[in-house]
């Protein structure tokens, strides 16, 4: 399907000066948020979890504030807060469904590496979901980081941007402050007694895996209209991590060439599937910038 031409809404004047300047700022409080507890533990300490779910949970009460007050006339007069925020149930199973599948494609490689090795088994296992669901490190990774990441860094600061900027360039945004966020974790890394060089070339690697997420998980949203749309994603590619190269390199010559073929079909259905899985009339997506997402 072709895209339309972008029509913005009358009445829209938020400057991109105060749209950035807002984003920004609701990164910093996010990043802050984190070390407002001084602790001697590590990020991984059931202490150190705990206070940081506290942490977000009262940034994602504050951000919304920022969407309330610097959101022009001319958007509430056509949509409430919370539907440009991506909380709608039109189109909400296609929301959950299709970003997972799309991403599902995506990571064909690292799946059929899973599934081959017997890992996928533990999946059935009632005692595996009833100790993640305990585990304080499996519900970070797996629910509070998707649901306040994206929450903050997608549906609190891209409603802004949209207003002043065409969605191509508002896409580029978010990830960047959503990258640099992840910045912060050299300073843990430094505290643990990481070489300098290490904790550079590690983070330098952070933040551009994590922008590039950002600018999928974006995508998403913008397309969809959804939160839970970049929010199924993000938390489906924390449960799978970054694709083991090496373990895929330690196969057999047959059965390596297969799984190296899987992740370049992956990679080439996910790119050739992206544009139509992600139709916004399939989300029942009318919001206003919709008509100018390539």
């Amino acid at each position: 399907m072709e895209p339309e031409e972008f029509q913005s809404v009358p009445d829209i004047q938020l400057s991109a000066l105060v749209s950035v300047g807002a984003c920004f700022a609701i990164s910093v409080i996010y990043v802050a948020s984190l070390y407002v507890w001084k602790s001697r533990h590590d990020r991984d300490h059931p202490s150190t979890i705990k206070r940081r779910f506290f942490s977000v949970f009262v940034v994602m009460l504050i951000a919304p504030l920022f969407v309330y007050f610097l959101t022009c006339e001319g958007v509430f007069r056509k949509y409430t807060m919370w539907e440009i925020m991506g909380f709608r149930l039109e189109g909400l199973l296609t929301a959950i469904c299709l970003p997972l599948l799309l991403t599902s494609v995506l990571f064909l490689g690292p799946l059929s590496v899973t599934l081959t090795n017997g890992v996928w088994r533990i999946y059935s296992e009632p005692m595996y979901w009833m100790n993640a669901v305990q585990n304080l490190m499996w519900l970070r990774n797996h629910l509070i980081a998707p649901l306040s990441e994206e929450f903050t860094f997608r549906a609190c600061m891209l409603p802004l941007l949209l207003q002043t900027f065409q969605p191509k360039v508002a896409i580029l945004i978010t990830p960047l402050l959503f990258g640099l966020a992840h910045l912060h974790h050299i300073n843990e890394r430094l505290r643990d007694g990481t070489p300098m060089k290490i904790v550079l070339t590690v983070s330098l690697f952070q933040f551009f895996y994590t922008t590039i997420f950002g600018i999928y998980s974006a995508y998403l949203f913008v397309r969809s209209g959804h939160f839970l749309a970049p929010f199924v994603a993000h938390a489906f590619c924390n449960h799978m991590g970054f694709p083991d190269i090496q373990e895929v390199l330690g196969q057999t010559y047959r059965r390596k060439a297969i799984f190296i073929g899987l992740y370049l079909l992956g990679m080439i259905g996910w790119i050739l599937l992206l544009p139509t899985l992600t139709t916004p009339s399939w989300y029942a997506n009318n919001l206003f910038w919709v008509g100018a997402v390539v």
